[in-house]
């Protein structure tokens, strides 16, 4: 089996030669030490590098562009992926002002502004001060919502839209499964002010859930011909105790248009994945029997491989393989970790075994190669 034939085997619940795999996301140092070189991939560090481009001119961007696309695939040959994540994250609005080496400021200096620093240690790149005007309230929300609706309407994506897509195919001549990245849908994560607006504006709520839908399905349409197989979609909605917000909440609101998303993901012969962190059990049977895929599995959070397997049957797995544990375990838990996702794989299928999340900075070299040797010897 080719690696994209083994992946749509998982997802396909038949059998596979060896047991696919995919990693959620890499930090640039970890990256840069599995391909021998400095690697364009990961989180904060790319938004800050492309600051960076953007502050010194289009060609400087340009390149930022390529060397992105190229460590990426190149990470995914080296590690002999079934799937390929091929974009990561983003910042492409230009910076208003250089403060320091690692300090950007964005927007109007006399107005509205916000001021990002980059951490090389850690790579987040993290808001460290705003006007008083970027914060979020709920009449704010209001702006913003009828801002994205404006912009929804207009939004038609074309072949442009999918550079990384399009030219990952091509370079892995269709060897290896590139997913459609970033259909989301949910209540925005961490913001206070949106989830005030679940009690006291649940209008806004619905708008922004609709825009998201429509997005989604522009999106979908417009990615279907480059032979995309796969959706890669859902919003972080909870910690490790549970929802951040009541399962009710979740069944009104979320589920009617998560299955609308479904159903355009089905009318392309599309798969629609799932991805939150966190215990998702209270609202599990709402969510996995709507879904095709669920991946970002938060092991720490009670998110059980062996049990979602058991319990929901068509549903395809992707990950469990802990951040956490790589980067704080000793290399004898990496192992048995790597191991338990294994053997539920081997034994149940449909199973693609990785890490759940970002393999982070700080994670030591002897745990992430326990990790990748265990995988090679026994998938």
């Amino acid at each position: 089996m080719v690696p994209a034939e083994r992946f749509y085997a998982a997802c396909e619940h038949k059998s596979y030669d060896r047991v696919p795999t995919y990693h959620a996301s890499f930090s640039s140092r970890i990256a840069s030490i599995i391909l021998g070189r400095e690697a364009y991939v990961g989180g904060g560090v790319q938004q800050w590098r492309e600051a960076v481009a953007l502050w010194n001119g289009p060609d400087a961007h340009k390149e930022f562009l390529e060397r992105s696309l190229r460590d990426a695939i190149d990470l995914g040959t080296v590690l002999d992926l079934d799937m390929v994540r091929v974009a990561y994250w983003r910042e492409p609005e230009k910076p208003t002002q250089r403060i320091d080496e690692y300090t950007f400021m964005y927007g109007d200096p006399n107005g509205r502004w916000r001021v990002m620093r980059f951490d090389p240690r850690t790579e987040l790149y993290q808001l460290i001060d705003c006007s008083k005007d970027y914060q979020q309230d709920l009449e704010s929300l209001e702006i913003e919502v009828e801002q994205q609706e404006q912009a929804v309407s207009v939004y038609n994506p074309g072949p442009d839209s999918f550079v990384e897509i399009s030219r990952a195919v091509n370079a892995y001549q269709g060897r290896r499964a590139i997913p459609l990245w970033g259909v989301a849908l949910g209540v925005p994560y961490g913001s206070r002010a949106w989830m005030e607006a679940i009690m006291l504006r649940r209008d806004l709520v619905e708008r922004l859930l609709d825009i998201q839908v429509e997005r989604a399905r522009k999106t979908i349409s417009a990615a279907a011909p480059l032979g995309v197989r796969v959706v890669l979609g859902g919003m972080d909605l909870a910690n490790n105790k549970g929802p951040m917000y009541a399962p009710s909440i979740f069944r009104e609101l979320v589920l009617p248009r998560l299955r609308k998303i479904v159903e355009i993901c089905h009318r392309f012969g599309m798969y629609y994945f799932f991805a939150s962190d966190g215990n998702l059990w209270p609202i599990a049977d709402d969510l996995f029997t709507e879904v095709d895929g669920y991946y970002e599995i938060d092991r720490r959070a009670g998110m059980d491989l062996r049990k979602l397997r058991e319990r929901y049957p068509h549903l395809t797995l992707v990950g469990n393989i802990s951040s956490h544990t790589l980067h704080v375990g000793t290399r004898e838990e990496v192992v048995e970790e790597t191991l338990s996702c294994l053997e539920v794989a081997h034994e149940l299928g449909s199973v693609i075994v990785g890490c759940s999340n970002l393999i982070v900075s700080e994670t030591p070299e002897e745990n992430l190669f326990a990790m990748l040797d265990t995988l090679e010897m026994y998938r």
